[in-house]
């Protein structure tokens, strides 16, 4: 592969911040774009060499064979184009991104990739160009970038699996984005500045994500990996019917406050020999993911990002402890519910 820019190389990062930057009087000085929650990655493309490399530089290539093949015949012939891989699914009428789905994708074995990139075929969002032609693109504003990448990837039809995302330089219609886009499944607003240059592995970009807070009981804890010590917190919420469900965990903690947490939780479990399987997943088997049940006494403030299927998307943060909560009072209903909105209306040309 010989291209202006070259795997591996470490994708420009965002730096968080609290609201969507305002436009100065005068020039505008940010681009805003929908901020998707999938795999990073920057496709390769010379000729019939296609590489599709990931954040940290390993080879994605090799679970998304439709994206390859869409490079091929979507894609400029020599280009280096930087984005996000998603998936798409129907949920509830309309298309959602799937972090679940998303997520199975990464599979060691070949006929369970083909399987998968049949049922679940992704979509490579374009959202910045590193390389178009001989051009190396990185020292060039983001405007003239945003211009090539366009051209790289060019307009997409129905089926087309390489597209590109929205872009605005009214700040009042960012701040829109970033309330009415989540109904589809997206992650916040990016902010770029126009005369930006594509710096690898620094933090030029902002971002601003979603964060809401939550109360939910404590159904239980997993020690530590270390053996001592809690290494997560089990949250639940109570359905209408009254059941609690697990949503998700909460960990990051301290040396001191991981023993001092399981401490406190060791005096409520429910059976000293009791353990709850863990949900088996691509990482870890059910018998590496058991929890100790604890009597739902204990109610805990998180701030959390996202739900997705009835559970928190990310690990969510421990805010503080709630003793004038009702554990039962730890509903669904408290959750702020985004609208509904279809990917597919996220996409320019769409």
């Amino acid at each position: 592969m010989d291209l202006p820019v070259n795997p591996p190389i470490a994708p420009m990062l965002a730096k968080a911040v609290a609201a969507v930057p305002t436009q100065p009087p005068g020039e505008p000085q940010w681009s805003y774009e929908p901020k998707w929650d999938g795999f990073r990655a920057v496709i390769f493309r010379d000729g019939d060499e296609i590489a599709i490399s990931s954040r940290s530089g390993k080879d994605l290539a090799r679970y998304f064979p439709e994206l390859v093949a869409a490079a091929a015949t979507e894609l400029s012939s020599r280009a280096v184009i930087d984005g996000e891989i998603c998936v798409p699914r129907m949920i509830g009428g309309v298309t959602r991104l799937d972090w679940d789905q998303l997520s199975q994708r990464i599979h060691p074995a070949a006929s369970r990739v083909a399987e998968l990139a049949a049922a679940t075929p992704a979509l490579f969002i374009g959202f910045d160009a590193l390389a178009l032609g001989t051009q190396d693109l990185m020292p060039e504003p983001y405007v003239q970038r945003r211009r090539a990448l366009a051209e790289a990837i060019g307009p997409a039809g129905p089926d087309a699996r390489l597209r590109l995302g929205r872009t605005t330089r009214d700040a009042e219609q960012a701040q829109d984005w970033f309330t009415a886009f989540e109904g589809a499944g997206l992650d916040g607003v990016v902010a770029k500045r126009l005369d930006g240059r594509y710096v690898p592995g620094k933090r030029e970009m902002l971002k601003i994500k979603h964060t809401r807070t939550a109360d939910c009981v404590v159904l239980g804890y997993r020690v530590h990996k270390s053996g001592t010590g809690l290494g997560s917190m089990l949250l639940g919420l109570y359905d209408d019917d009254g059941e609690a469900h697990l949503v998700g965990g909460s960990s990051a903690f301290s040396d001191a406050k991981r023993l001092a947490l399981q401490a406190q939780l060791e005096r409520l479990r429910l059976d000293p020999d009791a353990v709850a399987p863990g949900e088996p997943s691509r990482w870890r088997s059910s018998a590496s993911g058991e929890w100790i049940p604890i009597r739902q006494d204990l109610v805990v403030e998180v701030a959390y990002d996202q739900m997705e299927n009835r559970r928190f998307r990310h690990t969510v943060k421990f805010l503080r402890w709630r003793p004038d909560r009702d554990p039962r009072s730890c509903t669904y209903d408290q959750l702020d519910v985004p609208l509904t909105y279809d990917v597919y209306d996220v996409l320019e040309g769409a």
